[in-house]
Parts: structure tokens; C-alpha cells; sequence
């Protein structure tokens, strides 16, 4: 008989823009500014408590499934004095996930029904739209003010609707670095007031907000942490996204559901990382000293960068730099990163590739999440064009 058929559930999607430009900067020998990890090691102290937990007896087995009970332990501790809010119950709260991604889907297969809509602030995370088209949702997309991707609330209240099931929000934002502040999410929690949608918060930046400015988080403001899901990732706090540890948090109702999902697509995550993880959790300078290592990286990124030809964009969080390119090529961002990384021998991600639809607004995106050795080499070879 004939092979047959396997008719795709999203025809329209390739090989994402972050594999496609770290494989073109491999081809290339070009310096990897594109995909968001860091080229250093985690802190020595957590790779010493994973391997003193390899070495552990009884640690190579499955872990619990909504995670090991001395990390949701830690995590809870961890987010009542970073935020001063109630310690979630880590028994009924806190799920621990193969990565923020993994968590995302989770949110998103327990949530979202066929014909539900969710609300996307654009430029978003490529992953979003598709995960939320796998579920038989709808994504309406809603635009970031350009160039300081701030949300128009009025645009939001316009895009709800009763059929809007879940709005979705990522602070400090991807590709752009941008911040909400508490005014924001209260004016958030107004608008959803009289909805049933729940909110989906993406906070895996959450350490690495700048210029003596403190990240706000949806578990701060009481009306949207009684119907939001919260994500977080080690990966990111602790330089190892190689290991894809995250979690969420949400009220116990809405846990219940991420765990329905979760133990049937991962079960349970490394139970080694996770010791290591609950290890070095306790000890808050490793997470409290972030903002201003990758303040120093910013900043030091844009000194390096001052006589280029790229006009670099304000960055208040996250590890990422947004720049325009229009005094060197009047090229779509799309040609101009791919001609960068041959020519120039660094790769950056196009702008566009955030938009659903592919908007084009002439921005690249650097990750500075990288040695100073690294950033300065980088900067050199741009200074040159």
C-alpha cells in the first residue's frame, strides 16, 4: 500500500528563525548574537550541586511529577521575598516543567478550547502563535507601540470579546526589552474585570530588569494573580538553558489543569538538576546580582557600539537589543540579518519574525548574553560596515 498522507496541522510554519540563523552562523563561522543563550558557563556553585547530586544514590530516578518537593519548596520561598506577596503552596501552586516552553504549551492545551481566542501582544515569541493554532484557538493579535513596545490598552479592550479566552503577556518582553510596570498590570486586571479569560504572564526574564527598576510581576497584583498562570525559567536565571528547567505558578483550580497536561507530554524533569537547582535556590545573590551583570552588558555593548552605523534602541530589561539599520541598507530585516552573518560574520534575528504576518520595521534584535570578549570581537566586525 501507498504511504499515506499526513496532512499538517500548520502548513504555513518552518524551521523557526533562531535554528535557521544559529545554523547559518555556524555555516558561516559567524560570531551567534541571534539565538537568546548565553556562551559561559551556570555558577560553578550549581554545576558542583549537580554533579554532587549525579553522584547521590536514589537521584537518578523519576522525580515526582509536579516536580521534587524541595525545589516547589524553595521556589515558593523564593517568590514571597522577591515579591512580597503570599508564598505559593508549593503543594498545589508550583509546577515544575521542562522549561518555560514546555509550561507555555502546558497553559495553553489546558486552557484553550477549538474557536477560543487569545490575545498575543505583538512582536511576540514565535512559539505563540502556532501552540495556540495546535489547540484549535485563535490568536488575535494585538501591536506594541513602536519603538517603545508599550501596550495601547485601549487596543486590548477593543480586541476582548466574549469568546476571548486567554490573554497572553511577556515581561520584560522578547525581542524588545521593554518593561510593564504595575500601573500596567493594574490596568490589565481592570479590563479582565468582568471577563472570564485568564491571563498567561511570561516572566522568564524576570532578574533582568535595569537602571534601578524592579520587575512586576502578575502575582503582585491580587485580581490578576487569582486567574493567571506565571512562568518562570532556571535556564534563563541561572545561564543554562541547556538544561530546560522551568515552572508555573497559578491558584490551585488552575494548576490542577497545567498537572492534567504536564504529566502526560513530560511527566517529570531531570530529578539531579532539580536538587542542584533547590541547592543554590536558597542563596539569593545568585539570582539578586542579575540585573546589574547584564546591566554592565548592556551598557558595555552599547559603549562598544557607539561608533557604529546602527542606531541602538532603549533597553530596560531582558537580554536582548533592538537596533535600526536604515543608515547602512534600506534592505527587509530579513535579507539584511542573512547578509550580516556571510559578510560581517555576525548573526542577529530579524524583527519581523516576530509578527505573525511578518511586519517589517526595519529592526534587528542582538542577544548580549555573551563573554565581553564575545561582544567586543562582535562590535568590531559591525564598526566596520
Amino acid at each position: 500500500m501507498p504511504v499515506p498522507l499526513l496532512p499538517s496541522k500548520l502548513p504555513d510554519v518552518g524551521t523557526s528563525i533562531f535554528s535557521v540563523m544559529s545554523q547559518l552562523a555556524a555555516e558561516c563561522g559567524a560570531i551567534n548574537l541571534a539565538q537568546g543563550f548565553p556562551d559561559y558557563d551556570p555558577p560553578q556553585a550549581l554545576t558542583e550541586a549537580l554533579a554532587r547530586h549525579a553522584r547521590t544514590a536514589g537521584h537518578h530516578q523519576y522525580a515526582p511529577m509536579p516536580g521534587l518537593p524541595r525545589l516547589r519548596e524553595a521556589i515558593s520561598h523564593k517568590t514571597a521575598a522577591v515579591y512580597g506577596v503570599p508564598a505559593p503552596d508549593p503543594t498545589t501552586e508550583i509546577t515544575v516543567t521542562s522549561g518555560a516552553t514546555e509550561a507555555l504549551y502546558a497553559v495553553l492545551a489546558a486552557v484553550v478550547r477549538p474557536g477560543d481566542e487569545v490575545l498575543v501582544l505583538e512582536p511576540a515569541y514565535d512559539l505563540y502563535g502556532p501552540a495556540i493554532r495546535l489547540q484549535g484557538g485563535v490568536p488575535v493579535y494585538v501591536p506594541l507601540r513602536v519603538p517603545e513596545f508599550t501596550p495601547d490598552w485601549d487596543l486590548v479592550q477593543a480586541a476582548l470579546t466574549p469568546r476571548t479566552r486567554l490573554v497572553m503577556i511577556n515581561t520584560p518582553h522578547n525581542p524588545s526589552g521593554a518593561v510593564l510596570t504595575l500601573q500596567d498590570l493594574t490596568t490589565l486586571a481592570g479590563l479582565l474585570a468582568d471577563t472570564d479569560a485568564f491571563l498567561l504572564s511570561d516572566e522568564v526574564y524576570e532578574h533582568m530588569v535595569f537602571d534601578g527598576q524592579q520587575h512586576a510581576s502578575a502575582l503582585q497584583v491580587p485580581a490578576l494573580a487569582e486567574r493567571s498562570f506565571v512562568l518562570s525559567s532556571f535556564g534563563k536565571t541561572y545561564h543554562a538553558t541547556g538544561w530546560k528547567v522551568g515552572y508555573c505558578i497559578a491558584p490551585p483550580l488552575l494548576t490542577a489543569e497545567v498537572r492534567r497536561v504536564h504529566q502526560f507530554v513530560t511527566f517529570a524533569v531531570s530529578t539531579p538538576a532539580q536538587h542542584a537547582l533547590a541547592d543554590v535556590l536558597l542563596e539569593p545573590e545568585q539570582y539578586a546580582t542579575l540585573p546589574a551583570f547584564y546591566q554592565h552588558k548592556r551598557d558595555l555593548f552599547g559603549e562598544l557600539m557607539a561608533g557604529s552605523r546602527f542606531e541602538l534602541l532603549p533597553t530596560p530589561g531582558s537580554y536582548f537589543q533592538l537596533a535600526r539599520y536604515q543608515s547602512i541598507s534600506s534592505e527587509g530585516d530579513v535579507a539584511f540579518a542573512q547578509r550580516l552573518t556571510r559578510e560581517s560574520g555576525v548573526a542577529v534575528i530579524p524583527v519581523s519574525a516576530f509578527y505573525h504576518d511578518g511586519l517589517d520595521h526595519g529592526l534587528i534584535r542582538f542577544c548580549f548574553a555573551k563573554r565581553d570578549d564575545t561582544l567586543a570581537l562582535a562590535a568590531e566586525r559591525l564598526s566596520q560596515i
